[in-house]
């Protein structure tokens, strides 16, 4: 008996939700922050919670509102920020830079120079100092030397 040849028809894939946004990658240590910049009000997320449940306390408040203040498009812009590796304060750096990178590429002429005056765009190079060989288990400890 000869097969039937079945048609098979591919169904369109659902449309995702279209949103407008700046992507940019943010680094500190080892901390490393993608940030969607998006145009709008609304909460900024850090790890699908809100921001400032995320960094809590004024002086990470001021860290992660100060790219927006300087520019001047605090209440414009809101973020979503997708944080892995390191500490909460490194993060919380990687954050502002991503950030800071997502503001320049929305518009170059008028956020660069001023992000690039308060270093904002630059990638803080400071990480751990690696472990040496033969040493007592840090960086820069020495092996306790034997007395008599």
């Amino acid at each position: 008996m000869p097969k039937k040849k079945v048609k098979m028809t591919k169904k369109p894939a659902p449309k995702k939700a279209s949103r407008e946004f700046v992507y940019a990658v943010g680094r500190r240590r080892s901390a490393s922050a993608r940030v969607r910049l998006y145009k709008g009000k609304q909460a900024s997320l850090v790890n699908n919670q809100p921001i400032a449940d995320y960094f809590p306390g004024k002086v990470a408040e001021f860290h992660y509102t100060q790219p927006l203040k300087i520019c001047d498009c605090l209440g414009k812009y809101y973020l979503t920020a997708r944080v892995t590796g390191s500490g909460k304060v490194s993060q919380l750096t990687a954050v502002v830079h991503g950030l800071s990178r997502a503001l320049d590429k929305t518009n170059p002429e008028k956020f660069h120079t001023i992000l690039k005056k308060h270093k904002l765009l630059t990638r803080d190079s400071r990480t751990r100092e690696r472990r040496k060989a033969g040493q007592a288990g840090r960086a820069r400890h020495k092996k306790q030397s034997p007395k008599r």
